[in-house]
């Protein structure tokens, strides 16, 4: 699947983003249920869940209330395909601790679903910088972090269930990830997070814009809540030092020793005449058309590089594939969880927002069925209720708004 950035933004345009929110303010964009279905679906996470290898202690984390779980007391000490000891998550402990309450977070997950992909490249392709994903699983009255701000910009779409955020006014200016911002420790938080700005209910298929430095919090509103937090990182003016770092290496100058310091006014006033001619220096090679061309290429191509595998078709033993093919069978997501069918004299009606949906008996009994589950695929559907039309009745139900493809 492929996405731009209006389409995440919709009815929001990107020039209006641009103009008035980026790097400004908060946005809030509602969306329906079937916006981000294709991103992640309690089906793919458990799937996930089950590739062992995968995670680790880093890349799989429980919080509880604030509080992170020692990973000792929901992983097993393992051995890794590289034979590295690791600690891998163990689905017994995980399932006791989430019975607790306890959210899951899963870490650096940008390109584990098509859907979730197909979102980071539109971002990246907007010339936001380098989207980094992490899921949080959580659940009703618990809440995984405190108040605090992050050293990126934040996307966070709502996939499953509803959940509270706390904006707050104080916003850090401009942090970075170093240990200057990250162990300002949580009173200092709580004083600068200011007053509350206001409080955003991010229902299934909403997203949230934060900038950078923006203080927020969240608590889960629905029985359970799935968002996944995109972390763009921008490039900064940090990464220009760190170019012309790499320029002056090839300067004679910037190789010498610096005037030795004897205490005197003399040895004070070469130092500063010295650091005043190289910095003159710095000034004159961001004036180079080739730092400048080597500068603008860093910024136009900051993206994490992703996707591009076809190894039949680079053997040219078969076309190209279409990107974001999934490799399973597709599953329907129900966008109208617990609606039932109803009766109306001999006949049956499923209710939607877009009208009603005319059912035989057998049909509204499958129909009942599936709303009552997360998603379906057409081999369950045709395993629990044989003898129906089952893709003429999915088809139906979707043109309905009653389930989109996943």
């Amino acid at each position: 699947m492929s996405l731009a950035l209006a389409d995440l933004l919709a009815p929001i345009t990107p020039e209006q983003f641009f103009a008035d929110y980026h790097d400004r303010k908060p946005l809030h964009v509602r969306g329906g249920a079937a916006k981000f279905a294709q991103a992640l679906s309690w089906r793919q996470i458990n799937r996930l869940l089950d590739m062992t290898h995968i995670w680790s202690s880093q890349s799989f984390k429980l919080v509880i209330d604030g509080q992170g779980v020692p990973a000792e007391d929901y992983c097993v000490r393992a051995v890794s395909r590289d034979n590295d000891p690791s600690l891998q998550p163990a689905a017994d402990k995980v399932r006791d601790w989430v019975r607790r309450g306890a959210s899951v977070v899963l870490n650096d997950v940008d390109s584990l679903t098509p859907g979730m992909a197909a979102i980071s490249a539109a971002l990246e392709g907007a010339g936001l910088g380098k989207a980094q994903a992490n899921v949080y699983i959580s659940w009703q009255s618990h809440k995984a972090f405190p108040a605090h701000f992050d050293t990126h910009d934040v996307w966070a779409v709502q996939v499953e269930g509803e959940k509270t955020w706390n904006l707050w006014d104080g916003r850090a200016d401009w942090p970075i990830p170093h240990p200057a911002f990250r162990h300002l420790g949580q009173p200092h938080h709580e004083r600068a997070k200011g007053k509350l700005r206001e409080q955003v209910l991010l229902r299934t298929g909403d997203l949230l814009y934060l900038p950078r430095g923006w203080y927020h919090d969240a608590l889960a509103e629905a029985p359970a809540s799935v968002h996944i937090t995109y972390g763009l990182h921008a490039p900064l003016g940090i990464d220009l030092v760190n170019m012309l770092l790499e320029r002056a290496i090839q300067d004679t100058e910037f190789r010498k020793p610096l005037p030795r310091q004897d205490g005197s006014a003399a040895a004070k006033f070469a130092l500063t005449t010295r650091a005043g001619q190289l910095g003159q220096r710095l000034a004159e090679y961001c004036r180079e058309p080739q730092v400048m061309a080597a500068l603008e290429r860093f910024v136009a191509e900051y993206r994490f590089p992703r996707g591009g595998n076809d190894l039949l078709a680079a053997r040219g033993l078969a076309p190209a594939s279409r990107a974001g093919d999934p490799d399973e069978a597709p599953a329907w997501r129900v966008l109208l969880p617990g609606a039932k069918p109803v009766r109306r004299g001999s006949d049956w009606v499923l209710k939607t927002a877009s009208g009603t949906v005319a059912l035989a008996a057998a049909e509204a009994e499958a129909v009942g069925w599936m709303l009552g589950r997360p998603d379906i695929t057409l081999a369950e559907l045709r395993r629990a209720h044989p003898g129906l039309d089952a893709p003429g009745l999915l088809d139906r139900l979707c043109a309905a708004g009653a389930l989109v493809a996943g």
